[in-house]
């Protein structure tokens, strides 16, 4: 290997961490160790004879060689995977309409399609978002051709992992001391909601709704503007927000069954497989890290 050159593998996990603000979210990303990811940082580091990123405590942050880098090796891997499709073949084409929750876009699906959307251009991906309550009934008409759910029974879609809830609260409030105890919810068909107050009806607590909201963004303000605490899925939990459990006087809550919901409309297109089966592969093989 001479000096200066460039594995597409280096490269990969360099974008990678880019992308993800960490090395531990990268290795999801690239199927991958925590210490893999750090080793192909320090070739590729080694190779050019510059450093690439600064890393500190908590936080990563490109140098000034590292930004230049940076956009030549998203246009190389962007190459790298024309040139493969290119030459494997039939190149898929069409439309995929997609659902997806507020709550498991950023996390979940941002990393697929940013595997797919590279590899097959010539898809168009219509994208809904919206509770889970509201993409079911679309994926069983047919009005949408995916959806990334939270299921409603065991035999809907194919199921991914769990995915925790959490109480959540704003800690310069301290809600969570209020008898009745106020709680900001989704939808009445909202599985979220159901699992709230099925656990405080559990722990015999006495709670009075005060807002309603079928956005996350919705549940995240009345949290932040001390109105309520909420429940939500822990992937979609902002940092700022205290989790709340036994020792604020509030009972666990059961997760979330994340599933891959397809229409009987959209079996024998090829786009769809293609986005189906990356959906289920990536969101598999993150879930076991």
């Amino acid at each position: 290997m001479k000096q200066g050159d460039l594995q597409t593998d280096w490269l990969k996990c360099f974008v990678a961490v880019v992308d993800a603000g960490s090395l531990s979210s990268a290795a999801g990303e690239v199927n991958r160790s925590q210490s893999a990811v750090s080793m192909q940082l320090k070739k590729l580091e080694s190779a050019l004879g510059l450093r690439l990123i600064e890393r500190g405590a908590r936080t990563l942050e490109l140098t000034h060689d590292g930004q230049t880098l940076l956009g030549y090796a998203r246009r190389i891997l962007d190459l790298h995977v024309q040139a493969q499709v290119a030459l494997q073949g039939e190149q898929l084409t069409g439309r995929v309409r997609l659902g997806v929750p507020d709550d498991y876009a950023e996390k979940y699906l941002t990393p697929v399609l940013k595997r797919f959307a590279p590899r097959h251009s010539g898809v168009e991906i219509e994208l809904s978002c919206e509770q889970s309550t509201s993409l079911i009934p679309r994926v069983a008409s047919g009005d949408l051709d995916l959806a990334l759910i939270s299921r409603d029974h065991a035999r809907r879609g194919t199921l991914l992992f769990h995915e925790p809830m959490v109480w959540v609260g704003a800690p310069q409030f301290e809600l969570w001391r209020r008898d009745p105890l106020p709680i900001a919810v989704y939808e009445s068909t909202s599985l979220a909601r159901q699992s709230a107050i099925h656990s405080l009806a559990q722990q015999g607590r006495r709670y009075k709704v005060v807002y309603h909201s079928s956005s996350l963004a919705g549940q995240i303000a009345a949290v932040d503007s001390g109105l309520a605490v909420a429940a939500l899925t822990q992937c979609s939990a902002p940092g700022h927000l205290r989790i709340l459990g036994s020792e604020e006087g509030l009972g666990p809550l059961g997760p979330m069954q994340v599933a891959v919901y397809r229409s009987r409309d959209s079996r024998g297109s090829k786009a769809v497989d293609g986005l189906h089966g990356l959906l289920l592969k990536t969101l598999r093989e993150s879930a076991s890290l």
